[in-house]
């Protein structure tokens, strides 16, 4: 088994670990039947439609 021969130091640590970081905004979609802004893949909060079809009903 391979067993590394100096400690990783918190500094080449942290750098590498700092590529996780979130880069962009999350990206929006619009409904197809009221065109408000939504999360991709997700049910409008608005009118409660997925792919062009009514899945949740909103009061």
């Amino acid at each position: 088994m391979a067993v590394p021969k100096r400690k990783t130091s918190r500094s080449r640590t942290r750098s590498r670990k700092a590529q996780w970081r979130r880069t962009s905004v999350p990206t929006a979609a619009f409904c197809k039947r009221c065109k408000a802004p939504t999360r991709p893949h997700t049910v409008c909060a608005t009118c409660g439609t997925y792919d062009g079809r009514t899945v949740v009903e909103v009061d």
